[in-house]
């Protein structure tokens, strides 16, 4: 499986993997499916909901 990384869009990083939904949602990422979730990275979408990237990163490498 192809490694996710903070600068793929949060729409890459779930068609890559769908089974991170979960910990994206857990996080308060609750609009997996909507427009935002084409063109924000998981970085810029870790830093609105005040999450540290790299800790977001840890919890997708864990799936």
């Amino acid at each position: 499986m192809a490694d996710i990384t903070k600068d793929m869009t949060i729409g890459e990083a779930l068609r890559t993997n769908p089974e991170i939904a979960p910990v994206l949602l857990g996080i308060g990422m609750h609009c997996l499916g909507c427009p935002s979730a084409q063109g924000e990275t998981l970085e810029e979408a870790a830093m609105v909901h005040g999450i540290e990237v790299d800790e977001l990163m840890q919890q997708i490498a864990a799936v």
